[in-house]
């Protein structure tokens, strides 16, 4: 097969104990997963179902990686989430058949153009240029599912140059990692590769250039996140 240009690389993320890596096919992240979150954004919680918004696989970005101020934006902010990751396929799952999906978890950051997906939000339109950032979907190495067990109340915590900014813990999801895959699948044909980010807590908030973001989730990689000056 012949391209026009050279194509890109696969996007992948690192497995704990494992020398394969996982690559990367979708990255879907779900909105307003935590209650305190949504009223610190001024809206209501919809615990009748999950919604979803997605970032391009080109996005993806490995732990310990410095990323330049992003371009069009004066309000980057922080959101630490818990994310699974996809490794048999899956179509209008049960509940049995989303547990066995997930092939494991892993800490991820979703780096946020505020402003820009605030302006968005105001006038009803897509929050791409928002969330659909370079750089933007940071991940830890991932652990496997039968490695991490049960998620119940372990915590999710983020620090900015040391200082706690985000402590929560995964009980206060409002849709569980399940039900979010039941859910999806009824729309998509989730395969292997796919990655589903499930929401942050409260306390995100800016950084700037020379901030350095650390986070983690009990049970799994931590996560680390550099802030360099603007392009």
């Amino acid at each position: 097969m012949t391209y026009l240009f050279e194509t890109p690389e696969i996007n992948t993320i690192p497995v704990q104990g494992e020398a394969a890596l996982f690559p990367v096919h979708r990255i879907f992240c779900v909105g307003r997963n935590y209650a305190a979150h949504a009223a610190e954004m001024g809206v209501e919680v919809d615990r009748d179902a999950p919604f979803y918004f997605t970032k391009t696989p080109s996005a993806t970005l490995a732990t310990d990686a410095t990323i330049p101020y992003p371009p069009g934006t004066e309000n980057f902010h922080y959101e630490m989430e818990l994310a699974l990751v996809i490794g048999t396929p899956v179509f209008r799952a049960t509940q049995d058949q989303a547990a066995d999906a997930i092939y494991g978890y892993c800490c991820a950051l979703d780096m946020t153009r505020r402003d820009l997906q605030l302006v968005a939000r105001s006038k009803q339109r897509p929050w791409d240029l928002g969330k659909d950032v370079e750089h933007s979907a940071v991940f830890a190495p991932i652990t496997k599912a039968s490695d991490f067990g049960t998620i119940a109340n372990q915590r999710i915590h983020l620090e900015v140059n040391g200082e706690t900014k985000q402590d929560s813990d995964l009980s206060k999801l409002i849709h569980s990692v399940t039900d979010v895959v039941v859910d999806l699948s009824k729309y998509y044909h989730l395969r292997a590769g796919d990655v589903i980010l499930t929401g942050t807590p409260e306390g995100v908030g800016p950084v700037i250039a020379g901030d350095i973001i650390t986070g983690g989730i009990d049970g799994l990689a931590p996560i680390k996140l550099s802030l360099g000056t603007a392009e």
